[in-house]
């Protein structure tokens, strides 16, 4: 970064960064933001913000990181706010201990009938066939914008010394509200997935072959999106600064909304919560006991310490996230597995909808002999297992395994609780639980980044990804795509190679399972150093060069009105 980039940030007055997953823990952006946070903070200071949705205990009992500040709120002025807006204001408990506002945005759902006819009026939003979370992602995005108005006006700052940062479509509306406003702000949209592309995949539809053949707008009117993707469309049109974490999507973003990203900012990793070399061992022999002791129980005999414990875990999304081809990629180890081998047990580490935890397993852990509990692969019943994809799966190619005689190589168990300490069968945190694993598979179909397999190579455990996860297309891009040498393999996945993905992916794992000691030694030395390459202190620079950008772009845009 040049100097003269380097003055331009220092002179940033206000950075208030807008995303529903701001103390709310869904998914990949709340990573995104939770550890991307200390490090701007050392180039912002408090002069970085985040804005989330105040949703006060709601159904998950409310966010814990969020620590309340009300000397924060006298601060910023946010005591009387438009349409009756509330707010709480504090620390976000991260690295970093970013301010953070949380707004109630209920207020505005009254008005929202007339900020959409402004919307459609002057930037031909299609508010007209929303249902679901649009109204209640709007009325949030319009809030934030609304907060970030009159934060600017309080801190007396210039607003062309501002930025205001919004992620994904459910920001959008306020993007669109605060150029609308405030016009001499700089603006930046981040789009993590198009609503698009995930519809595309989420019905089922070849992403790939067809890709340049897809149009958009067209796309949602036959997916019944269209205002989500008319909104998204418009952010990324009108925003200063338009990115995306990957090039996977920057071509999406290109073919389905019309506009190529300014700027990629692929998802870095925050090291602070990475165990040390002790205490990854130690977390290593714990989990170890602790899967192999349920993995012994499922499948009605001991295992020794040696089985080789391969692992993918995410979202709950059957094709999207790649787990129809871990399993049968797993049988297909199983098959090519030798009576010299070790045995193996694949695990899914995979939400679903559970009912309770296994009696039978909480049983069968406590009692001193062996007992086998029904059904055999299962860590915790489910409301839907008749019809639940991933036990359905696991069911059908443990039936096919055994029918070819392959299934004494290999066990299949599913733990469909999120793991976190409280899942009443494993008990133990997720990442706590990574350094037990010999190996983790995130076979994606569509993934924009996939934080899952830079976690694993993160925590020492090689990992194989394809090259349709953001993730996985970077790590090739680098040249590390070698388990020895790099810990990573990636997998070309296309739409009509399935069964050679699956053979590939099955002779990595086995070629990794007969690995030497010291060959497995340097694989996770190497998946640590690969690790290093995709830490936030080296992908921050791409945010600072969206930055630049969007006040470059912001006062070209400003002098023309």
């Amino acid at each position: 970064m040049t100097a003269d980039s380097n003055n331009l940030l220092h002179s940033v007055g206000l950075l208030a960064e807008c995303s529903w997953e701001v103390c709310n823990k869904i998914g990949g952006i709340y990573t995104v933001l939770a550890t991307k946070a200390s490090q701007l903070k050392e180039t912002f200071g408090d002069r970085l913000v985040f804005i989330g949705p105040d949703l006060g205990q709601g159904i998950n009992g409310g966010d814990k990181s969020f620590k309340e500040r009300k000397s924060i709120l006298n601060r910023f002025g946010l005591n009387t706010l438009p349409f009756g807006i509330r707010v709480r204001t504090g620390r976000w408990d991260i690295p970093g201990n970013p301010a953070v506002i949380l707004v109630d945005f209920r207020p505005v759902f009254p008005h929202l009938n007339g900020i959409y006819g402004e919307m459609w009026s002057t930037y031909g939003v299609d508010s007209l066939h929303a249902y679901g979370d649009y109204d209640e992602s709007c009325a949030f995005a319009v809030a934030a914008a609304i907060v970030m108005e009159h934060l600017i006006s309080h801190l007396k700052e210039d607003a062309s010394r501002c930025i205001a940062h919004f992620n994904e479509w459910t920001t959008g509306m306020g993007l669109l509200y605060l150029q609308k406003n405030v016009p001499e702000a700089a603006t930046v949209f981040t789009t993590h997935a198009t609503t698009i592309g995930r519809s595309i995949c989420g019905n089922g539809k070849p992403l790939y072959e067809y890709f340049t053949a897809y149009n958009g707008d067209q796309m949602a009117a036959e997916l019944n999106v269209q205002s989500k993707h008319s909104l998204e469309k418009a952010a990324a049109h009108n925003a200063d600064c338009f990115t995306t974490v990957s090039g996977v999507t920057a071509r999406e973003c290109e073919q389905l909304l019309g506009r190529l990203p300014d700027v990629v900012t692929p998802n870095g990793f925050e090291p602070s919560f990475l165990p040390d070399s002790e205490k990854w061992e130690r977390l290593r022999r714990k989990g170890r006991k602790k899967l192999l002791q349920i993995a012994s129980l499922l499948w009605d005999r001991q295992l020794s310490d040696d089985t080789f414990i391969i692992a993918t875990s995410g979202r709950n999304e059957f094709r999207n996230k790649g787990i129809d081809l871990y399993l049968e990629s797993m049988a297909r180890l199983a098959e090519k597995m030798t009576s010299a081998d070790r045995k193996a047990v694949a695990f899914v580490l995979v939400p679903a909808w559970v009912k309770a935890p296994s009696q039978d397993v909480i049983t069968g852990m406590d009692f001193k002999g062996w007992i086998k509990p029904e059904p055999d692969y299962l860590t915790h019943r489910l409301h839907n297992e008749d019809v639940d994809s991933i036990a359905v799966g696991i069911r059908r190619l443990q039936e096919e395994m055994k029918n070819f005689g392959t299934d004494g190589n290999l066990k299949f168990v599913f733990i469909p609780s999120y793991l976190n300490c409280r899942d009443g069968i494993i008990n133990i945190d997720y990442y706590d639980l990574l350094p037990a694993l010999d190996l983790t598979v995130f076979a994606s179909y569509y993934e924009p980044w996939g934080y899952t397999p830079l976690e694993s190579i993160a925590f020492g455990v090689p990992t194989v990804t394809t090259d349709k996860a953001g993730f996985g297309d970077w790590a090739e891009a680098k040249g590390c795509d070698d388990l020895a040498s790099h810990g990573v393999a990636v997998v070309n996945r296309t739409d009509s190679n399935f069964r050679q993905n699956t053979d590939e992916i099955a002779d990595l794992a086995l070629c990794y399972m007969r690995f030497p000691t010291e060959t497995v030694e340097e694989a996770r030395s190497a998946a640590r150093s690969t690790s290093e390459k995709a830490l936030w202190k080296e992908f921050i620079r791409f945010y600072h060069e969206a930055f630049n950008v969007a006040f470059k772009n912001s006062q070209n845009r400003f002098l023309k009105k």
